[in-house]
């Protein structure tokens, strides 16, 4: 009784105990003790549930469920957009309608917000233009009809053309309007745009984000932003809808680095995860049960469980394009050359993700790479 209660004087008091960062953690608290609590009503006081504990009493469960519900919309500055509307007054636009940006442009609708979308090929905008997003024919008029403009370009040479080009985002922008590039580019392409954005008196801050596909889905995004400070507070709310935790970083650049330190890293644990799975199968183990063994270690990674059993299978739906994790490793190491620092083993993971290229798997997931890998041990028994 002594320890629920205090786990409902906890769930009083939101603010001072759960930041805006632990909304997911506060959402899954109230999701278990209301299964709990559904739980013990259904199947009695002795029985246990997932907390590897004896369900507490009925009267308990339920009152600490109320109180973490209750709990939820005060630490977050409010409920989900979708249940009540975002905290943001204005017109968002949004550039870039791929893999990542149609479900990052959808959650903003489905909180509410007033999306403009722009998109080189049309027909990505109509699921958009379904949930209520408008359209305009360019980059230019989208900033022009809007406060804030989101741009998810491909790669630093779409991201540039998309903002400084001809009919370009700037030559919609004002002073008072924001621009926010999510695009992966690196801190020179990012530095350009942004002192093109700010030429017109409008703010610029970079957030690209770390995670792929599902996450966009899911609002589960981490943005890695940098740039205006004041700008980064007006669209807190924004990427609040869009992603589970932000970080800001200070000036336009740092952003990008962030990104391309976080991308090789994740480059190169796939191409070592891949010579594991061949490895285990080729002395005789499951690769299935290897994927397994390491969910439990402490080498354990969400992307392992969740691309294993696939790779094992030889299938590489894509959540992010094998092409663009190659260019995020060249772009790492020219960074790293900038500053003098080796990285031997991202130049080798390099290597094999260009290989991979050359196979014909650059749409294909990152974990393609794997291919390579095999095409690299079937060339060496010849």
């Amino acid at each position: 009784m002594a320890a629920a209660a205090f786990l409902c004087a906890r769930a009083a008091a939101p603010a001072l105990l759960l930041p805006p960062s632990r909304r997911l953690h506060c959402r899954l608290l109230a999701s278990r003790a209301a299964a709990a609590a559904a739980l013990s009503s259904s199947s009695g006081e002795g029985a246990l549930i997932p907390f590897s504990a004896p369900v507490w009493p009925r009267r308990i469960l339920i009152i600490l469920c109320c109180g973490l519900l209750a709990a939820y919309p005060a630490a977050i500055g409010g409920f989900p957009a979708g249940d009540g509307g975002v905290e943001f007054q204005g017109k968002v636009g949004f550039l870039g309608l791929g893999i990542m940006g149609a479900p990052m442009a959808s959650n903003l609708i489905k909180a509410g917000c007033d999306v403009t979308v722009w998109n080189r090929t049309k027909s990505k905008c109509d699921p958009l233009l379904s949930l209520g997003a408008k359209y305009e024919p360019s980059p230019a008029e989208v900033a022009s009809s809007c406060d804030v403009t989101f741009a998810m370009l491909a790669d630093p040479q779409s991201a540039a053309e998309v903002a400084c080009g001809a009919d370009g985002a700037a030559e919609g922008l004002a002073p008072g309007k924001g621009y926010v590039d999510v695009s992966t580019v690196d801190g020179a392409t990012s530095k350009l745009i942004g002192e093109r954005i700010t030429s017109t008196g409008a703010s610029f801050l970079e957030a690209p984000v770390s995670g792929s596909k599902k996450p966009a889905e899911d609002g589960l995004l981490i943005f890695l932003t940098a740039g205006d400070e004041s700008l980064y507070k007006r669209v807190a709310p924004l990427l609040d809808v869009m992603g589970k935790s932000r970080f800001y970083l200070g000036d336009v650049g740092n952003g990008a680095a962030m990104k391309l330190v976080v991308n090789m890293v994740m480059g190169s644990m796939m191409v070592s995860f891949s010579e594991g799975l061949l490895l285990s199968e080729k002395v005789g183990l499951d690769p299935n049960t290897l994927v397994e063994v390491i969910s439990q270690g402490a080498i354990s990674a969400p992307m392992f469980s969740l691309k294993g059993p696939s790779m094992v299978k030889a299938a590489y739906p894509t959540a992010f394009p094998l092409k663009h994790q190659q260019k995020d490793l060249r772009l790492a190491l020219a960074l790293a050359e900038s500053v003098s620092q080796s990285i031997p083993t991202v130049a080798a993971a390099n290597e094999l993700y260009k290989a991979a290229k050359s196979l014909g798997l650059a749409d294909h997931d990152f974990s393609a790479v794997i291919e390579a890998l095999k095409a690299k041990a079937h060339s060496s028994l010849q």
